[in-house]
This record gives C-alpha cells, sequence and structure tokens, in this order.
C-alpha cells in the first residue's frame, strides 16, 4: 500500500527533484504538510503571521495588495514550482503579512514550517539558490506591475490582465465578472464594461454572461 509519505515524494519529485538536493528533498517529505486548498480561499492573508513557507505542486495563487480604504489590486500569480517571497521575508524577519493570496483553481501545496527556514539557507545550496531566484523573479514581477499601471493605457492593461489570467487557469473561457476584474486592476466596473466591449469590437474576444472568451492565440 502506498503510505503518505510516498505520495508526498512522488509529487515532490515531479517537479522540485530537477531543483533539490536529494537529501533536501528527504528533508521535505519528512517535516512537510500537504494540503488541498480549493479555489478562490485565501491561502495568505494580510496581518498573518506566517507559520510555514508553501512550495506550489499544482495550481494557482493571486497575490493581492490592499490600501488602507480596502481598495486592491492584483500584483502577480505564484503557480507550480514556485513558492511566495513575501513568505520568506516574514518568516525572516517575524513580520506580519502585507499581501493577500488567493487560490485561482485548487491548489496543491507543501507547507515548511519556518523554523527550518534558516537552518536550510546555511545546510543547502540549491535551497540558497531557490530563495533567492524567488526574490529576483518576483521582483521583476513587481517591476511589470508597476511598469504596468504607469506606462500602459487602461485597455492595453486590460487585456495583459486577461491574457495572463488564461494562461494561469489554462483556459480562453474565463468565468469572471466584470466587478471582479475592476477589483483586480482597480478601476471601476462601468470602464471594465466599456473597454471589454472596445476589445470584443476589436476581434480580441467575446463576452458573454460572467463569461469573457479570448482568441485561442492568446495575442
Amino acid at each position: 500500500m502506498t503510505t503518505d509519505k510516498e505520495v508526498l515524494r512522488e509529487k515532490l519529485e515531479d517537479y522540485y527533484a530537477s531543483i533539490f538536493e536529494k537529501e533536501l528533498i528527504d528533508e521535505i517529505v519528512n517535516i512537510g504538510i500537504f494540503r488541498t486548498i480549493p479555489s478562490h480561499e485565501i491561502l495568505l492573508d494580510i496581518g498573518d503571521k506566517m507559520t510555514h513557507v508553501p512550495l506550489i505542486l499544482n495550481g494557482a495563487v493571486k497575490i493581492i495588495r490592499e490600501d488602507n480604504q480596502g481598495e486592491e489590486i492584483a500584483l502577480y500569480y505564484i503557480e507550480k514550482g514556485d513558492t511566495c517571497a513575501i513568505s520568506f521575508v516574514n518568516c525572516i524577519h517575524r513580520t506580519e503579512s502585507m499581501f493577500r493570496g488567493i487560490t485561482e483553481k485548487e491548489t496543491d501545496g507543501i507547507f515548511i514550517p519556518v523554523d527550518i527556514i534558516d537552518t536550510w539557507l546555511a545546510k543547502y545550496k540549491s535551497w540558497r539558490e531557490f530563495v533567492i531566484d524567488t526574490y529576483h523573479l518576483r521582483l521583476m514581477e513587481m517591476v511589470e506591475s508597476i511598469d504596468s499601471l504607469a506606462f500602459m493605457k487602461l485597455d492595453d492593461r486590460l487585456h495583459k490582465y486577461l491574457i495572463d489570467k488564461v494562461k494561469v487557469l489554462n483556459t480562453n473561457i474565463l468565468i469572471i465578472t466584470h466587478q471582479e476584474i475592476a477589483d483586480d486592476i482597480h478601476t471601476s466596473r462601468v470602464v471594465v464594461s466599456r473597454l471589454l466591449k472596445v476589445l470584443e469590437n476589436d476581434g480580441k474576444l467575446k463576452i458573454r454572461r460572467n463569461r469573457i472568451i479570448l482568441e485561442d492565440n492568446f495575442n
């Protein structure tokens, strides 16, 4: 009979075996906690104190920033093979999270206790490189988000948002309301509805009730 640890190892080695040493894989299997989080659940909330760092095995998590008035903007996604750089910062400095993470679809993850993070940084070269690469990737995504806000027209930003979401969900049919889109790109529902109609007239998508269908080439 297959044990929980064997299942966990199989799921972990599907991606991370090419990144981590065998000894590190062994430790993750021994102390990691496997969880499946349903779609649209909060994985990490603003103000949370981190007890575990997630290694994403499958699925996707949307990272959101919220201002003092409760207005939100979606920043980026973490997917298979990713972790949350924010989690590392919170763990190392024992600070509360400034971001919210919500699953875009059912997501599998292995959760590592924060107390082991520093030990692994000193013990495993692959873990250090993984953490550094994670910081670098998230920094680039943050820069891209800032550039999008500062330099892209809203219709182009909306189209990019939809393309990114299509790629994350691996389907060109998005079940989403105009208000949800407005919340994610920090604008009004009326503006989103108007710009979606423009994009539809340009042949880039089709609008249906609570559905948006993008062209298969995602251009």
